[in-house]
């Protein structure tokens, strides 16, 4: 009940509004990113859906047009050598992720589930398949997300995302949604650039 219609609804409603709200923002964003490098305003990267269905993720573009395009930032060596003077400050706040508001409109995403692979990520989209996390919408943050982010192994990744699908619930979403402002405001858990504590196909790109 709650998954198929109350978290539908509850993603229409708080996607719906927070763009309204957020438009002034946005349109700022925009400016800025125009001004400070050459490229279009919005990154768009195939990423993988329900039920391991490709769908067209947006994010504000943070790095520079001729950075690599398929590949997560933490495995970039000198990652800071592609990411805009913008993108720095959009990444850090994780302001590139609202135009996913738009997905979660599209019933390409949730608010809460678990991020959305990279298609070419099949390490970790097959271990989701273990504990049924493909089954489920992406979320724009999610169990995992609060649980470490770019710290996590993929296994571990995976085993989160797996706990969520189980749990799944409004107090869970909720929580998601709390620990994630407390993570944001805090910028904990996220790795730019290669690393060696990471595995080597690590954490999904957030």
């Amino acid at each position: 009940m709650y998954q198929r219609y109350v978290k539908r609804l509850l993603d229409i409603a708080l996607s719906a509004a927070a763009l309204l709200f957020l438009a002034p923002i946005m349109a700022l964003i925009a400016i800025w990113i125009k001004i400070d490098s050459p490229g279009p305003v919005y990154f768009v990267q195939r990423r993988v859906g329900l039920n391991k269905t490709c769908f067209s993720m947006l994010k504000y573009r943070t790095m520079k047009i001729d950075a690599p395009h398929d590949s997560p930032t933490h495995q970039l060596d000198s990652s800071d050598q592609w990411i805009t003077t913008a993108g720095k400050t959009l990444r850090k706040l994780s302001l590139d992720e609202l135009p996913q508001l738009y997905n979660i409109l599209l019933s390409d995403m949730s608010i809460i589930g678990p991020r959305p692979a990279l298609w070419n990520q099949k390490d970790l989209i097959d271990e989701r398949d273990t504990y049924c996390a493909n089954d489920v919408l992406p979320g724009l943050t999610g169990w995992a997300q609060v649980n470490g982010r770019d710290e996590l192994s993929i296994d571990r990744k995976a085993t989160f995302d797996g706990e969520y699908v189980k749990r799944m619930s409004f107090a869970l979403d909720t929580k998601c949604f709390l620990f994630t402002l407390a993570k944001v405001i805090k910028h904990d858990g996220v790795v730019e650039g290669a690393t060696q504590s990471i595995d080597s196909c690590g954490s999904l790109i957030t």
